[in-house]
């Protein structure tokens, strides 16, 4: 199957899945994934309920030449799997930084597919960045194992508000320093 390509976004090759951008298409999947209270309230900006076109608009900003975050599917279908297993982001920064985000549909975990789709995202480091940031909700061990195990360091304790538990919630900070551009 060929995916398609959006301007500065190429799509990178996980192994059992590959990180493509998202589509019109992509909406079903991910409003009934991100519609589950257990993905919302690991994320800061994920809406609990999921208000009607939410989805939509978000496919429409990560689609948008003028994005600030770049918006990958992890997409199975060419093995079997679902065609939306989850989401990761590059959310851009100044100075040749990103900030990581990711979340995989509750069907899919304990799979290792967060796992591979940062290892594959550092792997291609496709804004040629230096640093990536990370942070993870401290009731989120897995996701904090995710980190640690791609290599980031742990910088210490913070807070983010969570939309969909209507609440300031603890985070833990981790850096990744990728060295020349390009290699993770």
């Amino acid at each position: 199957m060929k995916h398609e390509t959006i301007a500065a976004q190429p799509v990178i090759d996980a192994g059992r899945f590959v990180l493509r951008p998202l589509r019109p298409s992509d909406a079903g999947l991910i409003s009934f994934y991100t519609n589950d209270r257990r993905v919302a309230e690991q994320t800061t900006h994920i809406p609990h309920p999921l208000p009607p076109g939410a989805t939509e608009a978000y496919i429409g900003r990560a689609r948008d030449e003028d994005r600030r975050a770049h918006v990958w599917a992890l997409d199975g279908a060419e093995h079997g799997l679902s065609e939306v297993l989850g989401l990761i982001s590059l959310r851009e920064m100044d100075r040749d930084q990103s900030e990581v985000s990711y979340w995989v549909a509750p069907a899919f975990w304990n799979a290792g597919y967060a796992s591979e789709a940062l290892a594959a995202l550092l792997k291609a480091n496709p804004l040629g960045n230096k640093t990536i940031f990370a942070s993870v909700f401290q009731d989120n061990a897995r996701s904090a194992r995710v980190l640690t195990n791609a290599g980031f360091v742990y910088l210490g304790d913070a807070e983010a508000y969570s939309v969909a538990r209507g609440k300031p919630v603890a985070t833990w900070t981790y850096l990744r320093r990728l060295g020349d551009a390009g290699a993770a």
